[in-house]
């Protein structure tokens, strides 16, 4: 017999260490680990990290293996691990019912549990009686199931348990928008049981996700039906969300050494090694002690001051746990692990050297982890001074299972008993390595051989989608609806996939479906369900945005290919040309780059072999998925504008149950005419005079329903039924309607008994000259008689209100009159697919919504993600009922969300976005540049293109100056409204001292004795050789408008005013107070912290006096620094700025200043000309707000006069 090797014999002394502090928990019947001998629950997350030691050894020992004992051992604990793995299967499997209800509800009372009687597998707690909704250990669990069947083990047994864990994988893709109870079970660090969005569960289901994609669950073994299949735009959604978020873990913990299990191993869910790095030293400069890490700070788990009589704190206790957080040594575990993959030998000795003092030796020699260390109660008073001075004492459960295994497996890969890619088999670690270039490859698609022709006179040669053939090109919704299919299982009641959206990388792949290749063009070029595709200047800034997005996202192998369909609609109105701005594209495309994004353009059949290639096996015929199970099922809606390509469809006969389905699908949205022209006939007064208000409409509805309407406004401020009737007004303070003369009312036909004749409305639609009018009937009609009314137009029956609509849609789109579109779009209630997707975007960036006009019981804050249908009903709710507004505001929603993915730099300091003020700012702007009435502006803003309206959100967000023009394009009589033009302007005219313009204001006065010229004598801009004072007039006073309105507050605000509010009682701003006792709660670099303050700042209506506050809480924040302890009760900001102004005024006055330059604004007091002064500068509004704080903090300050610069 031949002796032990050295190492056979430390392998042994480790299998002995496991068997006595990890599988002596393990139960035989179940395989699960119950947390220690007392407690007989098992955790999920707890029992996967639990047996990870013994996943280790099993491989160790398989490959140091002296003697076949060895090989006995290797295949004894790896069945362990399979056995552990089962029974957490076991345990969810039977909560099966959740799985399926939670993808739609994603509600913590529907989610699986986060722990099980380790006995029974069966539940221990009520739903509600825990924080069950932990999505980390979900998706830890498929990590690792990933991992482990990469690895040779063998879990999953059948199809049912594959179509169970497909589910779990759409359980956890909404990761990225699902408020979590997170790793510590707490929530929100009050633990009230609030759930929030946690940085550790977003990026540990990006792990999972990306881990277990492609993979076949039965190894070797398997064949297509056992693939796991992820869509790739969720993973990247994950990975968007978790780059706005760290180094912060969650909104009420700023850092938490839990995000080591993302950043390093098990995950390596960052891919940006910068952000890894700065994350990594925030929780050693914050965390880290002489024990461990702390989880977060004021954590206050198991300290000497923590209460245990009850769960949750007070708010203001939180500030007692500050100092004496418990540490724990399981962190130094994830470090040691975390050098070997770095292969940083002085943090791996380091890191063993820190544990080997912190372990607890028993006498048999056996080392125990212990779970936590707590300062003693008699010494908390002596670490509260000298923080990290205490010897401390260990805590918790000896052993503490999670942090023992993962002790013998960094232990294992430090004595290089295991190779880094052995417990990493699916190369995770590599995710901070380099990225090849993305070159994207584009195919130019005609749909139809008249499109190819024309396409052909330009010199530009493409395929048509019928050359193609036996290649398949089919829209995205099509895909949406064949992966609803995904993960069906009618043994388990399973529905399979939510019908979800499918971006724009998931329709950059190939798929084979049934032995035929298909190739989908993107979402965006998709006019099926909101308008925005019908501006072609639109669709080409979508198709760049979508480039880069590829470029920076593209992950797979191959190289992405975007399908780009040429269709009916991007040719001119006349449809003799293709449209330029399309025509240009296909140059661009041609050159080899566009929009900073490298591509290649070429026939679709030669990308073949170059492209990434999904088989959709779940389809195959030999599948239990029927396409056919029940009609009605994933259909999409019936109010879609164009069918697919049907030049892609074989011959009837030929067509097989796929071509049906998709046929089928496509049919639904297919469109049929009914509407009569508008008439031409001019001699027809129009059936509404210009100057009927909705209110006149709505009381004349009112009165043939028998009910008396007051002359009064019906509580819309300014609202009328039509925003291209010169109605709506969006910049004037809003009044009520004055009682008109009702001499021209509405010449609405009656029947016999005095109702409205809505037959002869009917008749009436032949005779409008406009599609306006038409729009008008059919308005009428829908809220006399709605949606479904039949009316029987030209004696046909089943040509309801809502097909007639919809046909109108279509003809304003094809004559791109956007007000009516929008308008119709309202009325039809259309809302963009991806609304709520946009809508959590932006959420998850961190940012906060409001919809509606404020103040705010009107305008409605929206804090987490919620369904479209509430989302839609809530906007409209805050829009009054105003149809336009609520189009209007979805549309903004929309390219908000593009921002904040595309350019999140525009977005720094932004918490709360208020979409009524952005809008109305919008306005402002445009009745502003366009010298015109606050009408006529809001006319003007419903009628830009949707390429428009997205240029001028973006110079608002970017703060750039630019001008507006009004310019007639050709040939466009057909449009109410002139167009109007949109460009930046340079920086030329203003000097520095011009901008603060006071001292240009007293060389006027000196010339003229008068007071100044006012903007509308001024030249208009580019008249005259040099800019005029008027033009540069009102400049600050617009810069402080729009920044108030959103919101933007300088770097570093909050953290300021959470250090000025240590000093005071609190800050008092427009009669609201933000109390010191804030700070007790929430740490400064907190968003909890910051949308606190927010909310304060937002009861201010005025957003250029909001600005003002927060110039002069800035002001007042400089003071933090000095060397004050107090500086007095609670500060009333409204005085000081007040103050301020007085002296302005007192200043100018001392100028000789009269008249308008002295003018007062009414509601809030300020003096119009200090609002529109330069921050800096000797006259500028800081200066004068530091006067006045000195004058108001006389006392408070040291004596010496150096000390306030």
């Amino acid at each position: 017999m031949r002796s032990r090797s050295n190492s056979g014999v430390r392998l042994d002394g480790y299998a002995r260490l496991v068997q006595r502090t990890i599988l002596c928990h393990q139960n035989p019947v179940t395989g699960l680990l119950s947390a220690s001998t007392d407690h007989k629950d098992a955790w999920v997350r707890d029992n996967v990290y639990s047996i990870l030691a013994v996943w280790g050894l099993g491989m160790a020992y398989r490959k140091n293996a002296d003697r076949d004992e060895d090989k006995a051992k290797a295949y004894e604990l790896e069945q362990n691990v399979v056995k552990l793995m089962r029974g957490l299967l076991q345990c969810m499997m039977r909560q099966v019912d959740k799985v399926e209800k939670f993808k739609c509800t994603q509600s913590t009372k529907d989610c699986l549990h986060a722990k099980y009687n380790s006995a029974t597998c069966a539940t221990v707690v009520g739903d509600d009686q825990w924080g069950h909704l932990q999505v980390d250990a979900t998706s830890l669990y498929l990590l690792f199931l990933a991992q482990m069947t990469a690895s040779g083990l063998r879990i999953i047994f059948t199809l049912d348990e594959v179509t169970f864990i497909q589910n779990l994988v759409f359980y956890i893709e909404a990761a990225y928008k699902v408020a979590d109870y997170g790793i510590w079970e707490r929530g929100d660090k009050t633990n009230q049981g609030i759930p929030e969005l946690n940085a550790s569960s977003v990026g540990m289901a990006k792990a999972a996700l990306e881990a277990i994609d492609e993979l076949d669950l039965f190894g070797a073994h398997g064949g297509h039906k056992s693939v796991i299949h992820v869509l790739p735009d969720e993973v990247e959604h994950c990975q968007s969300i978790l780059y706005s978020m760290l180094p912060r873990a969650s909104t009420s913990k700023e850092i938490d050494a839990g995000l080591l299990s993302i950043i390093s191993y098990p995950a390596f869910a960052v891919e940006d090694l910068n952000l890894v790095n700065v994350t990594k030293s925030e929780i050693i400069s914050k965390l880290q002690g002489r024990y461990g890490c702390c989880r977060f700070l004021r954590d206050g788990y198991k300290t000497p001051r923590e209460d245990p009589s009850r769960l949750h704190y007070d708010p203001a206790e939180l500030k007692l746990f500050e100092n004496i957080e418990c540490e724990w040594p399981v962190f130094w575990t994830y470090f040691l692990i975390d050098g070997v993959f770095n292969e940083d030998k002085i943090q791996v000795q380091e890191y063993r050297e820190a544990l080997e003092g912190i372990l607890i030796r028993e006498k048999n020699g056996i080392v125990l982890m212990p779970e936590l260390y707590a300062v003693p109660p008699e010494k908390v008073d002596e670490e509260y001074e000298n923080p990290h001075s205490v010897d401390r004492v260990p805590v918790g459960k000896l052993p503490h299972l999670w942090g023992q295994s993962l002790y013998v497996l960094s232990c294992l890969l430090a004595e290089g008993f295991l190779a880094a890619g052995e417990v990493d088999p699916l190369n995770r670690r590599f995710s901070t390595g380099l990225k090849p270039d993305v070159v994207v490859q584009v195919t130019v698609l005609a749909e139809s051989n008249q499109i190819k022709s024309l396409l052909q006179d330009h010199g530009i040669n493409v395929q048509s989608i019928a050359d193609i053939h036996p290649l398949r090109v089919q829209p995205a919704r099509i895909l949406s609806n064949l992966y609803t299919m995904l993960g069906r299982n009618k043994i388990m009641k399973l529905s399979g996939r939510p019908h979800r959206h499918i971006g724009v990388l998931g329709t950059s792949k190939l798929y084979v479906i049934r032995n035929q290749i298909f190739a989908f063009t993107p979402q965006f070029t998709d006019q099926h369900h909101f308008y925005l595709a019908l501006d072609n200047q639109m669709i080409v800034e979508m198709l760049k945005i979508e480039l880069a997005y590829l470029t920076s996202c593209w992950r797979m192998t191959g190289r992405p290919t975007l399908t780009f369909p040429i269709t009916h609609t991007m040719l001119v109105d006349d449809g003799t040309d293709i449209h330029p701005a399309v025509l240009a594209t296909i140059r661009k495309l041609e050159d080899g780059y566009f929009g900073g994004a490298r591509v290649k353009i070429g026939k679709l059949s030669e990308f073949l072999t170059t492209s990434f290639h999904t088989h959709l096996s779940f389809l195959d015929p030999d599948c239990d998925v029927k396409l056919f199970d029940d009609p009605n099922e994933g259909r999409s809606s019936p109010d879609s504008e164009y069918g697919g390509y049907s030049a892609d469809f074989c011959e009837k006969e030929s067509q097989d149950e796929l071509d049906q389905y998709i046929n089928d699908v496509l049919q639904s949205t297919a469109l049929k005419s009914y509407l009569p022209p508008t008439s031409k006939t001019a001699n027809q007064p129009p059936v509404f005079s210009a100057n009927h208000s909705t209110e006149e409409i709505l009381s004349i509805m009112a009165k043939t329903k028998g009910l008396e309407v007051p002359a009064v406004s019906m509580s819309l401020p300014t609202k009328v039924l039509n925003t291209h009737r010169k109605s709506l007004n969006l910049v004037d303070n809003p009044h009520f309607f004055e009682t008109k003369d009702r001499g021209n009312v509405l010449r609405l036909s009656k029947d016999a008994r005095g109702d409205l004749d809505c037959r002869k409305l009917v008749e009436q639609l032949k005779e409008c000259p406009t599609l306006h009018d038409q729009a008008d009937i059919l308005y009428i009609l829908h809220i006399l008689k709605g949606a479904d009314w039949d009316t029987e137009l030209d004696g046909q029956y089943g040509v309801t209100v809502h097909c007639l609509l919809n046909e109108l849609y279509r003809k304003a789109g094809l004559n791109q009159e956007w007000g009516l579109i929008r308008y119709i779009s309202g009325i039809l209630k259309k809302r963009v697919e991806v609304l709520a997707e946009a809508c959590t975007d932006l959420l998850s960036h961190h940012k906060q919504l409001t919809v509606g006009l404020p103040p705010e019981p009107r305008e409605k804050i929206i804090t987490a993600p919620l369904p479209p249908e509430e989302l839609i009903d809530l906007i409209y709710e805050a829009s009054g009922q105003d149809i336009s507004i609520a189009v209007l505001t979805q549309e903004i929603i929309m390219y908000l969300a593009m921002y904040v993915r595309s350019q999140p730099s525009l977005f720094v300091e932004m918490l709360r976005l208020r979409i009524g003020l952005i809008i109305q700012v919008m306005a402002t702007e445009l009745a502003r540049s366009l010298k015109c009435s606050g009408e006529e502006a809001s006319e003007s803003l419903m009628n830009l293109s949707p390429f428009d309206m997205k240029n001028l959100l973006h110079h608002i967000l970017s703060g750039k100056e630019f001008g507006v023009e009004r310019s007639l394009r050709p040939g466009d009589s057909s449009s109410s409204s002139p167009s109007i033009s949109i460009h930046e302007m340079g920086h030329s005219g203003a000097t520095k001292t011009e901008r603060s313009g006071i001292t240009k204001l007293k060389s006027e006065m000196k010339q003229r004795n008068s007071t100044p010229s006012s903007p509308t004598s001024a030249s208009p801009a580019g008249s005259s050789g040099e800019t005029s004072w008027g033009d540069r007039k009102g400049q600050w006073l617009r810069r402080r408008r729009l920044d108030g309105a959103i919101n933007r507050v300088p770097v570093g605000f909050y953290e300021k005013v959470w250090k000025i509010l240590q000093k005071c009682h609190g800050l008092s701003i427009d009669g609201y107070v933000l109390p010191s006792s804030t700070t007790r709660e929430m740490t400064p670099c907190e968003i909890k912290f910051a949308v606190h303050v927010e909310s304060v700042l937002n009861h201010v209506p005025q957003p250029e006096y909001r600005q003002l506050l927060v110039e002069a809480i800035l002001v007042l924040t400089f003071l933090s620094d000095i060397e004050v302890n107090s500086i007095g009760g609670i500060i009333c900001v409204d005085r000081i700025v007040h103050m301020a102004n007085d002296l302005f005024l007192q200043e100018l006055k001392s100028f000789g200043a009269t008249g308008s330059i002295l003018e007062k604004d009414v509601a809030t007091g300020i003096c119009h000309f200090f609002y529109d002064s330069a921050p800096s500068g000797a006259y500028g509004t800081m200066t004068y707000l530091t006067k006045a704080i000195i004058i108001y903090l006389h006392d408070f300050l040291p004596s010496t006069g150096c000390a306030m610069q």
